[in-house]
């Protein structure tokens, strides 16, 4: 990897030392984007998963089950998996590059080490990786609302916030993720995000409402982070839209906010010399 001594320059002349720290962990982002154009069909499976349960649930069970009530509005069964599916989609797409490619590089490929032989620091690094594990997450999110749209299951004007909410779902998948990936110390250890959230994909509001759980079970999925997506996607698509959703909002936030400093201070930990 290259270093170039000096200020950053532009066309216009010297990058401003503000601008240029806005622009160093977008070098991460960039090497990960050059990474996956040999990888692609990687990027692309992630989408596969959601959109097929879509398929055999949404719409092969939506014959048997009948309406489903979301609010004061009664919708079919397609229509009210769909968000939560599309929930999950963001949380797949942001979730894989802070766990196991992050590991990798981190324990097994060092890649960092290299990398903070840059200008870069491990701030950079943070920000960056979640910045692409954002994207990617993102990416397909868009895709899935698009597969919505084109099935007719985007059922409000409201839906056009979908992808902004599906873009803070993926926001505080990836830094906390992230930051839960950086205490890990063997492949083995991963296993343990994945066993979590697996019970949060099925557990979390995305294929039937909450009124089935038991009391205690019920207030235990309302704390999910997952569900909190659920909840704000489903009431985006469906219209029912009310100021508890702020709530919603607010979670994913202060999740994202905690993991991207945490992960910074854990990175700092173990990278820094």
């Amino acid at each position: 990897m290259r270093t170039i001594s000096g200020p950053a320059v532009t066309r216009g002349g010297a990058c401003p030392p503000g601008l240029a720290r806005l622009r160093r962990p977008l070098r991460i982002v960039e090497r990960n984007l050059h990474v996956y154009r040999r990888g692609w069909i990687y990027f692309v499976s992630g989408f596969l998963e959601p959109f097929f349960y879509l398929l055999s649930i949404g719409i092969g069970l939506s014959h048997l089950v009948g309406g489903v009530r979301v609010g004061d509005h009664v919708v079919s069964y397609t229509l009210y998996v769909a968000p939560g599916l599309l929930a999950s989609s963001a949380m797949n797409g942001a979730i894989f590059d802070t766990t196991y490619n992050l590991f990798y590089k981190l324990k097994v490929a060092h890649t960092y080490d290299a990398v903070l032989a840059t200008p870069l620091g491990t701030g950079d690094v943070a920000l960056g990786e979640i910045g692409w594990a954002l994207a990617r997450g993102v990416t397909y999110a868009a895709a899935f609302l698009g597969v919505m749209a084109a099935l007719g299951l985007v059922g409000s004007p409201w839906a056009i916030l979908c992808l902004p909410g599906a873009a803070l779902v993926s926001l505080a998948f990836a830094a906390s993720g992230m930051a839960a990936t950086s205490y890990m110390k063997s492949w083995q250890d991963l296993d343990g995000i994945f066993l979590a959230m697996l019970p949060m994909f099925l557990f979390s509001g995305t294929f039937y409402p909450l009124a089935v759980y038991p009391g205690a079970l019920a207030d235990l999925v309302r704390i999910t982070p997952l569900y909190q997506g659920v909840a704000l996607l489903r009431a985006l698509d469906t219209g029912t839209v009310s100021w508890s959703l702020l709530w919603h909002v607010a979670y994913l936030v202060a999740l994202a906010g905690l993991g991207a400093v945490l992960t910074a201070r854990r990175l700092r930990r173990l990278l820094a010399p």
